[in-house]
Parts: C-alpha cells; sequence; structure tokens
C-alpha cells in the first residue's frame, strides 16, 4: 500500500481512539504483530503475535480502567510503510488515579494492516499508576 492509504489507516485507528473506539485498531492489527516497549523495566518487552499483544498486554492493562479510555494523536506522520504518531492516552483506573501518559508509536503497515509498533512512552508514570501485565511483574 502506499503512503495516502497507509496514513488513511493511522488516521482511522486514531479517530476511533480519540473517541474510545477500538474496533478499527483491533481490526487494523496483524495476526503477526510484534508490539515492542523498549527498556529495561516490567513495561518493557515484546509482544509477538496478535493473541499475545490482546491477551498478555492489552487486556490486564484495560482491566484496570474505571472509564473509557481515550488516546488522542497529536502528530502523524507516514512515508511508504512507515508511520510514527504521537499521541496522548487519558483514562482513570479504578484506584482513583489519573494515567495519563505520552506516547510515540513507530508503526509499520503490511496491506493494511499494523505489523509493527514500537511503543515509546513514561514507563515510570506507568509503573508508579499502573499494575504490570501479569508475566512482566517479576522483572524490574
Amino acid at each position: 500500500m502506499d503512503t495516502d492509504s497507509n496514513r488513511q489507516v493511522i488516521e482511522r485507528i486514531f479517530e476511533g481512539l480519540a473517541r474510545g473506539d477500538s474496533s478499527a485498531f483491533r481490526d487494523s492489527l496483524a495476526d503477526d504483530v510484534v508490539w515492542r516497549v523498549p527498556g529495561e523495566g516490567v513495561w518493557s518487552g515484546v509482544y509477538a503475535g496478535r493473541e499475545s499483544l490482546m491477551k498478555d498486554l492489552l487486556r490486564p492493562v484495560f482491566a484496570q480502567f474505571a472509564d473509557t479510555y481515550l488516546n488522542t494523536a497529536e502528530n502523524i506522520i507516514v512515508e511508504g510503510d512507515r508511520a510514527v504518531v504521537e499521541c496522548r492516552g487519558s483514562v482513570t483506573t479504578k484506584a482513583g488515579h489519573p494515567y495519563n501518559n505520552n506516547y510515540c508509536w513507530v508503526c509499520r503497515l503490511r496491506d493494511g494492516k499494523l505489523v509493527e509498533i514500537v511503543e515509546y512512552m513514561d514507563t515510570a508514570l506507568a509503573a508508579d499508576v499502573l499494575e504490570p501485565p501479569p508475566q512482566r511483574q517479576a522483572r524490574g
């Protein structure tokens, strides 16, 4: 797919996430997607495959939220099969803590699907506010 088509995919994902609708995001994950959070702490790691990403990262994290998670793109750059998105997430946890994190997603797309996401975020904020995914709790 070309740059314009990939931009449309990314824009559709973030238009949904800004409204609290993650369906376009979920539908855009390739079966073989790899999600990586660089670093050494409990939030760092690699999730290989759509099933692992959903089961081992996203579901445990979203289970901690008391209200609808919103993620708003502040800047989108797309060139060929690569996209960089600066975005800001906001939600309140079930423990009553605000979790408002800034992210930078570096993505690679193939045939309209996300096949690679490198997520840069404030991992210290995540560690302070959220319980890490179960298999990561022993790290750090």
